[in-house]
């Protein structure tokens, strides 16, 4: 069993994993992976490509150990990262599988993070680095993540998805680098995933002092105290958990199930806001039918949850991992 599992901070382990390898015959694995998934009671979702795997898992503590050593048996991924968290109630609907192009998405099909990657910073070492007025400091987060929280002083891309972020670096480059300086770029994600292609990107457009925090800001709000933190606010997960804080706990944002944005108690407050229907960033992205498709899903979830079942409608929004984000949910 995976010893890092031995004191549960709470009934259901979490477990956000990637690595980059290259694997083949990727349908003969995913077969198997969610088989042992299944024997276990995992739900989630997992994704498979020839560059790797990645994806957030929960279930038992014992459940995860299974899987985790299964995923450790496949070729190169003896060191799959991974990070653990704890949940009180199952943060996923359904277990899924699915074979993809890339395991997180970005279209530069030249980047191979296994070639060659910026130099990672551990969570604490990260302070000293951002603090250094010599370091830019780059949020590879979409913008409704960034809104909940990030580091201070770190430049947001505005960017609606992860495939966003080599067309607006090439267009900031100069603005951000300015001509003739080669500053240390240092750059952050939920889970270090996205940066594991970011810093590769960076490096082959030939910036050369290119840094990113290892194991994401999960690691940092899980290593670093939150009297000695720079992060502000709580980090968005892709899970019903919606939101962390420091020590990974529970945060204050829900979820809107309309668009799988995170909603304060401000934006529910708001007029726009019906719960389980939409809120107030995704009213004017979707038509009246629509918005009467979600209200008929979640009277049958609310109708569903009284019963003490759990209802999965064909109209529900997918579960989501940080490498499909809200708007690459694609099967």
């Amino acid at each position: 069993m995976d010893t890092s599992l031995a004191h549960p901070p709470a009934p259901l382990c979490v477990a956000a994993l990637y690595r980059f390898t290259r694997l083949s015959d990727c349908a003969s694995i995913r077969d198997r992976l969610e088989s042992v998934c299944r024997q276990h009671g995992i739900r989630g979702t997992l994704l498979i490509a020839r560059e790797g795997i990645n994806g957030t898992i929960a279930g038992s503590h014992e459940g995860i150990a299974a899987v985790l050593t299964h995923i450790r048996a496949l070729p190169d991924c003896a060191d799959l990262d991974v990070k653990l968290s704890g949940a009180v109630e199952m943060p996923f609907h359904r277990m899924k599988v699915r074979l993809k192009r890339e395991i997180v998405t970005m279209g530069e099909p030249d980047i191979d993070p296994r070639a060659s990657v910026g130099t990672y910073v551990e969570p604490e070492n990260w302070n000293a680095l951002i603090s250094d007025p010599d370091t830019v400091v780059i949020d590879t987060r979409n913008t409704y993540e960034v809104a909940v929280g990030t580091f201070e002083g770190a430049i947001a891309p505005q960017t609606s998805t992860f495939r966003d972020f080599p067309a607006w670096f090439r267009t900031e480059r100069d603005r951000l680098l300015g001509a003739g300086r080669q500053p240390k770029v240092a750059m952050f994600c939920t889970g270090g995933i996205r940066c594991e292609k970011s810093t590769a990107f960076l490096k082959q457009e030939g910036v050369e002092e290119v840094y990113h925090l290892k194991g994401g800001i999960l690691k940092y709000l899980e290593t670093v105290p939150q009297e000695s933190s720079l992060w502000r606010g709580e980090c968005f997960v892709f899970d019903q958990r919606v939101t962390v804080g420091h020590g990974l706990g529970q945060g204050s944002y829900e979820l809107c199930h309309a668009c799988r944005r995170p909603v304060s108690e401000q934006d529910i407050a708001s007029p726009l806001y019906e719960e389980g229907v939409s809120c107030a960033a995704c009213y004017s992205e979707r038509t009246d039918e629509q918005r009467a498709s979600y209200r008929e899903r979640h009277r049958q979830e609310t109708l569903a949850a009284a019963r003490g079942h759990t209802h999965v409608g064909a109209v529900y929004t997918p579960d989501t991992t940080e490498s499909e984000e809200l708007n690459d949910t694609a099967s």
